[in-house]
């Protein structure tokens, strides 16, 4: 049986879609056919060659990433393989669907499966009963509208704690290399902390599990030899375990991997020591999460960062000539426009160039963060309040303390402070 996974980013260029990219091993490794689309701006796609792709690959189930601002383009994709073959099952995944209500099934007629636990796991039980001929049956991790509209919510399905037990999407060549600008790497998954406008805690239990640095050094030696020459490591802080990262970071240097390489944590898990050893080992840039630079705002977002320790983690990395990227949300609760002022001001102070990821932008209300369940005790005023069950309050809201006006205003002073017109590289 064939599965067809895809992502949809109209936005941006077509990346490696790593999370995909695991599925689609660990479903190889158990003896499904998998091939992964990866649909960006950069690309050309019609719907006669998607039709031909279907038709040629036949796929009994697809899988498509879902995002807030991509809901709609998944609708349509959706629409389309359904009316090119019905009785192909369709399951949304990712950050978007992860806590999306049941109740989106009303409005999401094309859509059999709403994947809530590890990709991985879930998908490979969503196959195993579609391959037999039983698709709504024995299924865990997922929501589910069976073929009489009805909706089903099932128990929790557990992945892995130990990440080597998936396939290496690298090692098992999954991707396409030819094209490939950068590998995305992913040394762990998850966060511990409590930040209330994140999605990621939750959605893994705010627990941190890891790759063991054996198999990260093997997919790098692979990736070197397909002659990609840039890693782009996506764990949330890689430096949770410094001892590790350290590790990682002497292993590259003793096997003479030469890659430039873009890393992000946070910037109370930093030292000179590690800063040194990463422009040893080749890290071009180093991103951190600021947020905000108001202390009056900065202390209610649950992440337990002080100013101080953003502004010295710059500082060593400057001192090393690694590039500093700042990660910042205006729009936040309790924010005044003099508080989000100031941190357009701190990121000029501290000489971090205003392009790519710090450039900033309103923060985004998506489901299962502690904002979405808690909106109202934080003032904040959704205006998209006739919204379908599917999409969240996202960036349509205003506060108690900030007007859509001035939301506006902030992004625009931003833009103009912006060495790339407000470019980014990740939403």
């Amino acid at each position: 049986m064939n599965i067809l996974l895809i992502e949809i980013n109209p936005f941006a260029s077509a990346t490696t879609p790593i999370s995909l990219g695991y599925i689609a091993a660990y479903l190889k490794s158990n003896g499904f056919g998998v091939k992964i689309l990866a649909v960006g701006e950069d690309m050309s796609l019609s719907c006669s060659g998607f039709h031909e792709l279907i038709n040629s690959f036949k796929p009994a189930l697809v899988g498509l990433t879902a995002y807030q601002r991509t809901m709609l383009y998944v609708r349509g994709f959706a629409r389309l393989i359904k009316s090119i073959d019905n009785n192909i099952k369709i399951i949304i995944g990712g950050p978007q669907a992860t806590f999306m209500p049941s109740s989106a099934f009303a409005e999401l007629a094309d859509i059999d499966y709403i994947c809530r636990s590890s990709g991985e796991v879930t998908l490979l039980r969503i196959a195993r009963a579609v391959d037999n001929g039983t698709p709504f049956s024995d299924l865990l991790g997922v929501s589910y509208k069976d073929n009489e509209g009805a909706v089903y919510d099932t128990p929790e399905l557990e992945g892995f704690t130990d990440l080597d037990k998936y396939p290496s999407a690298y090692l098992n060549d999954v991707f396409d290399y030819s094209s490939m600008r950068e590998a995305i790497m992913l040394t762990s998954r998850g966060c511990p902390h409590d930040c209330i406008y994140c999605y990621t805690p939750r959605a893994f239990k705010h627990k941190i599990t890891f790759h063991s640095i054996e198999r990260v050094i093997e997919e790098i030696k692979w990736i070197s030899k397909k002659g990609v020459k840039r890693l782009w490591f996506a764990d949330p802080n890689i430096s949770f375990k410094p001892k590790r990262v350290i590790e990682l970071l002497d292993r590259i240097l003793s096997e003479n991997l030469e890659f430039e390489m873009w890393m992000q944590t946070r910037a109370d898990l930093v030292t000179k020591e590690l800063m040194k050893k990463m422009k040893q080992a080749g890290v071009k840039t180093i991103a951190f999460g600021l947020e905000s630079a108001s202390e009056q705002v900065l202390t209610r977002l649950g992440k337990h960062l002080a100013l101080e320790k953003v502004v010295q983690a710059i500082k060593m990395a400057q001192q090393q000539e690694i590039e500093v990227e700042l990660f910042t949300i205006f729009g936040l609760p309790f924010e005044t426009f003099d508080d989000a002022v100031k941190t357009l001001e701190f990121v000029k102070k501290n000489n971090v160039k205003i392009m790519g990821n710090t450039n900033s932008q309103q923060m985004q209300i998506y489901f299962g963060t502690h904002l979405a369940g808690h909106y109202k005790d934080y003032n904040i005023r959704p205006l998209n309040t006739d919204r379908p069950a599917y999409i969240s309050i996202g960036s349509q809201y205003e506060t108690e303390y900030i007007r859509t006006s001035e939301l506006h205003e902030i992004q625009n002073m931003w833009r103009a402070h912006s060495l790339d017109g407000g470019k980014r590289i990740v939403s």
